[in-house]
């Protein structure tokens, strides 16, 4: 099945669509989830609502840019909505970070996507986020600031010490492994 006769199909509410979907994409919606969110459980569960919404709004998608990256959109707000909720984004700096100088961290560090998202994991919400956003999904600080409802310096402010925080972890983990 092609993708414009799938996406006929969703809009139609068809079950065999919706679960041809789930199959092709729950992996790597929920991977998106995960980015943000440091519980499984939870980040299954916001996949599992960002695929009811696709579901239910499948007629709402235009044939405007790919499918994929619709969907991927309201995941991302699926996620955002329960970072809202669950663990406020006060996008704050913490006192610990604030100092924070670029380190310099070995390009040919090796490291395991556990880890990664092990640090990911460790940074503060809206450090987190900014950095999801921008770096991982790709979205401009001016998307990120209305999406966050924050100003786009704020968005730069917090990509960059999202950056120079996971540097450091980066050197305590190569520091560590040695």
């Amino acid at each position: 099945m092609n993708e414009p006769e799938l996406i006929k199909k969703l809009q139609k509410g068809e079950g065999k669509a919706q679960k041809f979907v789930y199959e092709k994409y729950a992996g790597s919606m929920l991977g998106i989830c995960f980015r943000y969110l440091k519980n499984q459980m939870e980040a299954e569960e916001v996949m599992l609502n960002g695929m009811v919404k696709i579901f239910q709004n499948a007629h709402q998608f235009k044939n405007e840019g790919s499918f994929e990256g619709w969907m991927k959109r309201i995941v991302v707000n699926e996620a955002l909505g329960y970072l809202r909720k669950k663990e406020p984004l006060h996008l704050a700096i913490e006192k610990d970070h604030s100092q924070l100088a670029a380190s310099d961290a070995s390009a040919e560090s090796e490291l395991a996507v556990e880890d990664l998202l092990q640090m990911l994991h460790g940074l503060p919400a809206g450090y987190r986020t900014v950095f999801n956003l921008y770096a991982i999904e790709g979205y401009s600080h001016k998307e990120i600031a209305e999406m966050l409802d924050i100003n786009e310096g704020t968005s730069k402010s917090q990509l960059s010490k999202a950056r120079a925080l996971l540097q450091k972890m980066l050197v305590r983990s190569e520091i560590s492994n040695n």
